[in-house]
This record gives C-alpha cells, structure tokens and sequence, in this order.
C-alpha cells in the first residue's frame, strides 16, 4: 500500500528511474531544504538528491514528513486528472486528445520588431512583453543562449523588461529546464512569475497548485505553454550538425522545425537537415512524454501549420482567455480563426495522439486512455 505522504523515496523510484521523469525541475524549486540539485550533463537532465541527507534514493526531511517533491512533480501518479480538475472543474472526455480548451486562434504580433525578433508569429514575445508592461507579471522564467550564444546550450534565464523578453526570443530545441530560474526572480522580487516552457514543464505550476504547494504554486501566475514533440541533446551539434553537415554551432543564427530540422547561418545559406536523422539525439526524458500540446497551460502556442508567420494559439483558461483579449484590445496581436489553417488543427490532434501512445503502459493509465477519434 502505498504511503500516505508519498516523499523523494517514492518519486526517485517512480518517476525519476522510471523512465517518466522530463527533467522538468519542479522537485527542485519546490524543495524547502535545497537537497535536491540538477544534472544536465551527458544527456540526463535529471534531478538528483545530495548525499549528506538520505542519498540518492531517500531523503531525511522526507521521513520526517516533507512531501512538497512529489507535490510538484507533474508526473507523479495520478496528474493528469488532478490538474484537469483543477484548472477546468472537470476531467478530459475521450477525444480532446489536446487537451481542454476554449478556442484555437492564429495569432502574430503587430510590433515588427517583436514579430522578427520571435519564432513564427511572435506571439510569446509579445504576451511576455504585455504582461510586463502592464502590470500582469513582475517577472518571466525563460530559455536564453548561454554566453555570446556561440555554443547554442539553452540555459534558463529570468526576464523582466522588454530588452530581456527580446533577448531570449526563438526556439533552441535542446532542453533547458525553465523552472530553475525560479530562485533568481525571488531573489529579484518577484511576486507574479509567468513560466514558459513546454508541456512537462507546464504542467507544473497548475499540480503545484492543485497539491497544495504553498506560495510556489502562487507566485506561478501565469503559464504559457510551447508545442513540444521532443526535444535534443545538446551533442546534436558537433555529432551530425558538424559532422555530417559541417555547420559548426558557433554559426548558427536561427533553428526552426518544419517537418525538417531548418538551420539558418551568419554566411546566410539555409541548411534543412531530415529529422530522421537527428532522432538518435532525442533527449531521454522525452521519449515517454505524453503531451505535444502543452495541455495544463493558459495559453499553449506553436508553429505548426501553412502560415509560417503566425502561431497556432490554443487558449485554455480563463485567465489566458482575459490576457489574449487585453492584447487584442491593445493592438499588441492580431487574430484569424484557427479554422483558417484546417491542416494546422488536424495536426494538432495527429502529433498530440501520437505523443499519448508514448505514455507506458506500466504507469498510470491516464493518458493511454483516450482512443483515437472515431
């Protein structure tokens, strides 16, 4: 029978070995005793427990009581329906294989200088942007370029004014764990914290929340969520960006996916590399992800379908509903009905059903359960 206050010893054995672990980082931040750290080398980004209180596989503060890892862990045991009823007061029916939602919008910046500056339409720059200079969020956790940016690791990084927003625009495809820029915006003081990241690392502020994690899970305000097959080892680069296709990181401009891995360099040529070839660099703890949609977002965004320069937007809650709004009414973005790009909504739902076959059938069933849309 399991224990009642579930702690690292039942997280260590059932997500982090597991296999179900993403790496997200929630343990981390949420853990009010700093024994928990971060390994991100040699393609592991995982968690791991310090030696000097319990070891790897058991925590002193945990027999004593302590369950706020496993409260923050969006992959520990029942989750998904968790979250779900706390966001939206209800569990998923069979067939919304993305995920609760209000609405499906295109939806691109009006600002030319943040529409260039930001992947496809724009639009998570332009949210962040918004927020900030309107007294919705004191702060935003990111991903940024470590450095110059020449070794292209994404690193998380804490933006609070529209230059930052503007620094830590596009996408990376190498994982960064967003979460872990939590400890720098409080030290900054930050009280409102909107949170960008994919799927995994989404849904960890609504499960914080949902559990009961204390003031984390309040000063998590806002979650904005990035479509998110997989993500990459950072050895894609110099093992076949370098070596296959001599592109050397230092480089690169800009990455962009589109059915095939884009490569833009500063010698202006564009490069398009199958992404067959880049799977055997599929980062481990995406293998077993089952959300493509970032489903336990506000807003949850990507850069699929016919139009490149919009950002296929699916709005979830109330509170992304009223921001999305906000902007609309400020001239910040423009919108077009998601049913503009019918083949972008039929990819949403093909690219999120293949992500929940991932989901093993040896851990709770949740997200195995929903059979494909007759």
């Amino acid at each position: 029978m399991p224990p009642e206050k579930p702690q690292w010893a039942e997280l260590y054995r059932e997500v982090v070995t597991s296999g179900l672990c993403t790496g997200c980082a929630g343990c981390i931040i949420a853990c009010p005793h700093d024994v928990l750290s971060y390994d991100d080398t040699g393609g592991r980004y995982k968690p791991f427990h310090i030696e000097a209180d319990g070891g790897a596989t058991d925590c002193t503060h945990g027999i004593k009581g302590c369950t706020m890892c496993t409260r923050a862990c969006p992959r520990f045991r029942l989750w998904e329906p968790e979250i779900d009823t706390h966001l939206f007061g209800r569990e998923r029916e069979p067939g919304e294989v993305a995920g609760i939602s209000s609405d499906i919008l295109l939806v691109r910046a009006t600002d030319p200088d943040v529409h260039l500056a930001g992947q496809d339409g724009g639009l998570v720059t332009a949210l962040l942007i918004w927020a900030l200079e309107h007294d919705v969020i004191d702060a935003a956790l990111v991903s940024t370029l470590e450095g110059d940016g020449s070794t292209w690791k994404a690193v998380p990084a804490v933006a609070t004014t529209r230059e930052e927003v503007l620094a830590a625009a596009g996408s990376r495809y190498t994982y960064s764990a967003n979460p872990l820029a939590y400890p720098a915006a409080i030290e900054a003081g930050a009280e409102r914290i909107a949170l960008v990241g994919m799927g995994c690392q989404a849904s960890g502020p609504p499960v914080m929340a949902a559990r009961k994690a204390g003031k984390i899970a309040r000063r998590l305000s806002l979650t904005i969520g990035l479509l998110c097959s997989k993500t990459f080892d950072d050895a894609i680069f110099p093992e076949l960006f370098e070596a296959k296709y001599g592109i050397a990181r230092a480089d690169i401009t800009k990455m962009n996916i589109k059915g095939v891995f884009q490569v833009w360099t500063r010698d202006g040529a564009f490069h398009e590399i199958p992404l067959k070839e880049a799977h055997g660099w599929t980062r481990e703890g995406c293998t077993s992800c089952p959300d493509f949609a970032a489903e336990h977002a506000d807003i949850s965004t990507g850069g699929i379908g016919a139009f490149s320069d919009w950002t296929l937007t699916i709005v979830r809650t109330d509170k992304g509903r009223e921001l999305l709004d906000a902007m609309v009414a400020g001239g910040a973005v423009e919108t077009r009905p998601g049913d503009d790009d019918p083949g972008a909504i039929a990819l949403l739902h093909r690219l999120a059903r293949v992500s929940r076959r991932r989901w093993p059938e040896t851990a709770v069933p949740m997200p195995r359960r929903l059979p494909d849309p007759a």
